[in-house]
């Protein structure tokens, strides 16, 4: 099996689950904007959900398992999968035990956490969300060791059940959402129940699939692997360097909560839309290719590495790049279909619509600073990605504080994107000096082609949305055959248009499914 199609069916795997979770996820932020809409509550409640969901996302789609991975799959190229598994044991143990140390301490520093985090928030805003963020604290123990599963099952070439494991977290969420925060006298403090709930059953799920593999954790082995050291030095700069969207996202909610009341609601939920895209393709292709650069980092073999980057930069850019010019067109109609109704209003989705403009100008930049720090993380360079992440940091700080006066919350949005397209900038400098040619003339060529593609299908879809005359205020049967069916002509303006000029990429994809099909 070459490793550009085991790249191509693993993000397959992945981008198939985590479509259900997405999917999933729209059902339950719309489940909490029926009930909650976008004011005291809902602010309280996503202010206080974005600790756990940034710790989710860093561990389960960023540090323990990009500092974990390439020293796993080290031992188990060059010394065998009964060393690695000893390794993985150590680190099952020790990592319990650090996770059971800081949600003690979340707990007991959440008063200070929130006042980081939402220093705008009134005083009865702030004690709900402090009560909040202590309820769902312990998540990280859970989504922590799901994280390690997700990394050994991963090198073992297993992708389905860490993917599909979110699936149950929101399905948490909708279940406490409907059944157990209306018999609360706080009912948006069901939701925090049904996070604890998502994760626990999110960890049940891995246990006897790697039972299944032969990897039994509780089995003797050394408390401190050798390895572990190599995996602790790793993890603080893969924590700035893999994660610096999510730490920029958490930087907008905080400048978010001084302006006015609802701006942090509208935020999350432009996030959530931009996550969908995000999620289903470069996050499911940087979790898939990950292993094979490590692989392929591990064995020396450099010129494979770099074909294997090549493609799959390609590949995000080419789904991507359509993407975000889809949102753009779109953003008003799908705010409208997935969450106008009940307490959200006319006025909040276009006040949501506002900053998921700006978000999705960065979409291709947000996806492929995934793809290019999976390079580094593969050569177990994790100071480089932190560094140039530490740049974008403060540069989405700058750009925040000066946009989010005459954009309001938008500005936010688009400092966050601004940081992306630096951050992405920087890694890819570094990575031709390391690396010498990476193929820039292709790839440089392969996006304009996608570009070129995507601007023709942004037409194509615009007169789409004239033609049936789609705006927020439609009825929802027809927001939704408006929003299914302009989304259709752009896929097929999109098909047709990559197929006319001969994209590369457009063929790979059918090449590869066709060999998957075939060894069916």
């Amino acid at each position: 099996m070459s490793e550009n199609y085991r790249v191509v069916k693993a993000a397959g795997v992945v981008g198939a689950a985590t479509l259900a979770s997405r999917i999933l996820g729209f059902i339950r932020d719309a489940v909490i904007a029926w009930f909650f809409g976008a004011g005291f509550s809902s602010d309280a409640f996503i202010a206080a959900f974005r600790i756990p969901n940034l710790l989710r996302r860093l561990f389960a789609e960023g540090s323990l398992s990009s500092a974990f991975i390439p020293v796993f799959m080290e031992y188990t190229v060059n010394q065998g999968q009964a060393e690695a598994f000893h390794l993985a044991r150590s680190a099952f143990r020790l990592v319990g035990i650090v996770l059971i140390v800081v949600a003690i301490c979340g707990v007991m520093l959440s008063p200070w956490i929130v006042r980081l985090i939402a220093p705008g928030f009134s005083a009865d805003k702030l004690a709900l969300t402090i009560t909040l963020t202590r309820l769902m604290f312990p998540y990280i123990f859970f989504i922590g060791l799901v994280a390690l599963c997700m990394g050994i099952l991963n090198v073992l070439g297993h992708f389905a059940t860490p993917a599909f494991a979110p699936v149950l977290l929101n399905l948490a969420i909708i279940g406490s959402a409907i059944f157990i925060s209306p018999s609360l006298p706080q009912p948006v403090m069901g939701l925090a129940v049904g996070v604890l709930l998502g994760g626990f059953l999110q960890l049940a799920l891995q246990l006897p699939v790697l039972i299944k593999k032969r990897f039994y954790f509780w089995q003797a082995s050394r408390w401190l692997h050798p390895g572990l050291k190599r995996v602790g030095t790793l993890i603080p700069p893969v924590i700035v360097g893999g994660a610096v969207y999510q730490i920029n996202i958490l930087v907008g909610t905080l400048l978010a909560s001084l302006l006015e009341q609802g701006s942090v609601t509208y935020l999350y939920f432009a996030d959530r839309l931009v996550q969908f895209p995000l999620g289903i393709f470069a996050i499911a292709t940087a979790t898939a290719v990950l292993p094979s650069l490590s692989r392929q980092a591990a064995a020396g073999d450099i010129d494979k590495l770099k074909d294997t980057f090549d493609h799959t930069l390609k590949l995000v850019f080419f789904i991507t790049i359509p993407a975000s010019v889809g949102l753009i067109v779109l953003r008003e109609p799908i705010v409208a279909l997935l969450f106008k109704r009940g307490e959200f209003d006319v006025r909040a989705t276009l006040l949501t619509a506002q900053p998921l403009l700006y978000y999705s100008m960065g979409l291709w930049a947000f996806s492929a600073v995934r793809i290019v720090a999976a390079v580094f993380f593969a050569l177990q360079d994790t100071r480089t990605p932190a560094i140039m992440a530490g740049i974008s940091i403060v540069a989405n700080i700058f750009l925040g504080v000066v946009l989010m006066n005459p954009l309001s919350h938008g500005g936010l949005a688009l400092a966050t994107s601004l940081a992306s397209m630096l951050n992405l900038g920087l890694l890819l400098g570094v990575l031709r000096t390391r690396l010498g040619n990476l193929g820039w003339k292709s790839i440089a060529g392969s996006v304009c082609r996608s570009l070129l593609c995507a601007i023709l299908m942004g037409i194509a879809v615009r007169m789409a949305v004239l033609f049936m005359v789609l705006d927020n205020s439609g009825t929802l049967p027809r927001l939704i055959g408006g929003v299914v069916g302009s989304i259709a002509v752009g896929l097929c303006v999109y098909g047709i248009c990559s197929y006319m000029i001969k994209s590369p990429e457009l063929r790979r994809i059918f090449i590869e499914a066709g060999r998957g099909i075939g060894k069916k």
